[in-house]
């Protein structure tokens, strides 16, 4: 089992963890001398790439990837160019999370077009970077036209290998963020890994979207052995339960603050909450405040969405609810336990 945690933008009881950035050289320093395998930067705020490029530079083993980096407003070409110096800085060290956002995000928040369903638009955005990772490292272009991406032209001035030569890490690593079947097959079918959002609970992932993938890997002749799946989601920790219930209002804003888009309901609907993810959207749009829609949020809600314990249970119960199905799961680094006990439960994780 692997074990990664968030250098950047993490979620944490509900308000994203952000480190400037004078500190992320130390953190991701300590990141890596507590034993963990890798670090990511979500797209909450920031961009996610700038906080990787200097986790790098400070480190020497962890593996880096945006989690995710929102893929339409950002060109093929682009996305390929930073993750191509990313990986050849890094010695092979990063990977491409990749996710689609919801359609008012990009239309609203990015300005970017929304032309049609975001799962075919983006099969077509992967196999045109694997066209263009595949073109720069080598002389001869591997173009790509789709219906909604091409590829087609490539001056050697622009192509790093005609200014480096070949690469020793030609290979990119390129992870799927899903919440939806179609994503979960496409990530079986043609991605290294699926990074499903923290919120997702066990029951959706085992009923929905592990068929999905495995549906996936069989159309492509592969198996869930070929693909990286990456679990922990969110947890909602403290010393006692004392603890654990100061923290639970912020929890129920968190989850509130999904709920109300309507493209997550699926998740609500496999416990039969569908009434309450429409009214929380509901709410969302006649404006009420984010601590009024998450009164509608249970303690049962809590337990689905979130891995609640005592630090001392954490590990055991991270385990418990997604051994069998990941591969790789995430933890906090920013615990506020001894660096021992941070250390000894990196360890338990892979165990």
């Amino acid at each position: 089992m692997r074990v990664e945690t968030a250098l950047q933008g993490a979620f944490d009881t509900g308000g994203p963890i952000y480190r400037r950035i004078g500190d992320l050289a130390a953190t991701a320093r300590f990141i890596e001398a507590m034993g963990f395998d890798g670090c990511t930067a979500a797209e909450v705020g920031h961009d996610p790439f700038l906080p990787l490029l200097i986790g790098i530079e400070h480190t020497q083993h962890l593996t880096f990837c945006p989690n995710v980096a929102v893929a339409f407003p950002r060109s093929p070409f682009v996305t390929a160019q930073v993750a191509w110096d990313l990986q050849q800085f890094s010695g092979g060290r990063f990977h491409l999370g990749l996710g689609s956002q919801v359609k008012a995000n990009n239309v609203r928040r990015y300005s970017t077009a929304w032309p049609g369903p975001p799962g075919p638009r983006m099969r077509e955005y992967i196999l045109c970077l694997r066209a263009i990772f595949k073109s720069f490292n080598s002389e001869e272009p591997s173009f790509f036209e789709g219906k909604h991406y091409q590829f087609t032209m490539l001056q050697p001035t622009f192509n790093p290998y005609f200014h480096h030569g070949p690469s020793e890490h030609p290979r990119i690593p390129i992870y799927i963020a899903a919440v939806n079947p179609y994503m979960a097959r496409l990530a079986g079918e043609i991605a290294d890994g699926i990074r499903p959002p923290g919120w997702i609970t066990s029951k959706y992932f085992r009923q929905v979207l592990l068929p999905a993938i495995e549906e996936g890997c069989r159309s492509a002749g592969r198996s869930l052995a070929d693909i990286d799946i990456i679990g922990g989601g969110v947890v909602l920790a403290g010393y006692d339960e004392a603890e654990i219930e100061s923290k639970k209002k912020a929890m129920r804003e968190f989850i509130a603050f999904f709920g109300s888009t309507r493209s997550y309901h699926p998740v609500f609907a496999a416990h039969g909450w569908e009434e309450i993810g429409l009214k929380l959207h509901r709410m969302s749009l006649d404006g009420n405040s984010w601590a009024e829609m998450g009164e509608l949020v249970t303690d049962d809600m809590i337990d689905e969405f979130a891995v609640v314990a005592t630090y001392d249970e954490l590990v055991p119960k991270l385990r418990a609810r997604w051994d069998g199905v990941c591969t790789t799961l995430n933890l906090p680094y920013h615990l506020p336990v001894p660096e021992e006990q941070l250390r000894a439960m990196v360890a338990g994780m892979k165990g």
